[in-house]
């Protein structure tokens, strides 16, 4: 189960800390936030044969629809 919160002056503050008895143990990650383009960029130029026209016709690849 998950749970989500924030640190406030030191402490961890979960949004739903009813849910859970007093005294539970809890482990804690914390959350890296990565921008979207930053964590897509791993992907960048994994693929190499694709058609020159991709991006622009991507509808027409992946759903048969009529090239731009």
């Amino acid at each position: 189960m998950t749970y989500h919160g924030h640190v406030r002056n030191g402490v961890v503050v979960l949004e739903d800390a009813a849910a859970l008895p007093e005294g539970t143990q809890v482990r804690v990650e914390v959350a890296e936030e990565i921008p979207l383009g930053e964590a897509l960029l791993q992907f960048s130029g994994i693929v190499d044969d694709l058609p020159p026209d991709m991006a622009k016709n991507h509808d027409h690849y992946l759903h048969g629809r009529p090239k731009k």
